[in-house]
């Protein structure tokens, strides 16, 4: 299994690695990661993961809407040759790793490191197999698609640039612990996390890396959120990398009483009780995020970022369609209060909040997992 570079990534390998184990627990899963990747932690201490190995990868810095002027940027140019030089050195370490790992079949989730690995495999003439999470196929799927012996997709196949008769819905891959939330369980997370003397629980989370408009967004809208609520409490993931920056803004806009009500966390590992608890979600549009909340049935106000990730925005909308998401563009948030506006509209209009909830529950494929894990041992060579 490869990809990285993301929770986006990560979680949806290590679900279909639980469920290929459950299949057949005499299965050898091995990871494939990314050299330096912040979240190669995560495969490392999962147990359905036997050994973990890293390689070099590069990206290809693409600006959406830049048009001709990234191609004139120095910097940027100077990084993409550099890590074309990473890409090639890590389809030779990939080759000779692959060589000697001799697998029966590949599964590529995307991210920079799927390119060297994929087709170091090809090399190999080991076959593998590809899965997109979102509405617009990664570049590094793209890159390897003319070579897959399948590809897996989260939403209808028609809409993948990918021939229909090697392609195969399945949804997103995501953890068991991810269920419908009842109103006993929703009290139970609650419980866990110790917040029982709050009567409105709000979730903030900009993804496994974080993002940061997102959490300048939401700190600017606390003090009107928290003021007019004295028994809400705001949780708020910020990506590891941005936590301390987060708490200092906090720090600057609300007072020690105030600060009671927000709990702040740089990343956790059980995000499915922090989702269970919540009321009202306030995350960006990634696939798997999505695919985790559709699952427990939440209602959800979505933040698509604006540039470098057009298939956040193509997911979102795709839910827009159905009436299962709210979307805030990160251009209407610039809108003093606005976010506070919309949250607190929800937190108290429980049958608006209802509707979401029942709109992006009949979108959950809780099985996916599952059903690439048999694709997988199905397609195995033998």
């Amino acid at each position: 299994m490869t990809g990285g570079g993301s929770g986006g990534h990560i979680t949806p390998i290590l679900a279909v690695a639980s469920d290929l184990k459950q299949l057949d627990a005499t299965t050898r899963i091995i990871y494939i990661g990314q050299r330096g990747d912040k979240l190669a932690d995560l495969p490392a201490a999962d147990p359905n993961i036997d050994a973990v190995y890293t390689v070099f990868a590069g990206k290809f810095r693409r600006y959406h809407g830049e048009g001709l002027r990234q191609l004139l940027d120095l910097p940027t140019v100077y990084k993409n040759l550099r890590d074309l030089f990473l890409i090639v050195a890590g389809t030779i370490q990939s080759y000779f790793l692959l060589r000697k790992l001799r697998p029966d079949i590949i599964f590529t989730r995307g991210g920079f490191v799927s390119v060297p690995v994929a087709i170091g495999g090809k090399l190999n003439g080991t076959a593998y197999i590809t899965h997109d999470s979102d509405a617009i196929p990664s570049l590094a799927n793209r890159l390897i698609a003319r070579w897959a012996k399948l590809h897996a997709v989260a939403l209808p196949e028609e809409i993948y640039p990918y021939p229909i008769d090697k392609t195969v819905m399945v949804g997103v891959p995501i953890n068991k612990k991810y269920q419908v939330v009842t109103a006993d369980l929703k009290r139970t997370y609650r419980t866990q996390l110790g917040l029982t003397g709050f009567d409105q629980v709000v979730l903030v989370t900009g993804g496994g890396n974080g993002a940061a408009i997102v959490n300048d967004i939401v700190v600017a809208n606390s003090l009107a959120l928290l003021r007019a609520r004295p028994k809400l409490v705001l949780l708020h993931i910020t990506g590891r990398d941005l936590l301390e920056k987060t708490e200092r803004a906090y720090a600057a806009v609300l007072t020690k009483e105030r600060m009671k009500q927000v709990r702040i966390e740089g990343f956790v590992d059980n995000l499915y009780a922090y989702s269970g608890a919540a009321d009202v979600i306030v995350a960006r549009g990634g696939a798997t995020n999505l695919a985790e909340f559709a699952v427990q049935r939440k209602a959800c106000i979505i933040v698509p970022t604006t540039t470098g990730q057009p298939w956040a925005n193509k997911n979102t909308d795709e839910l827009v369609k159905r009436q299962a998401v709210i979307k805030l563009t990160e251009t209407q948030l610039e809108q003093e209060g606005r976010l506070a506006t919309v949250i607190g509209e929800l937190l108290e209009k429980p049958a608006q909040r209802e509707a979401l909830e029942s709109a992006i529950g009949q979108l959950a494929q809780p099985n996916a997992g599952l059903a690439i894990a048999k694709i997988l041992l199905k397609n195995g060579q033998t």
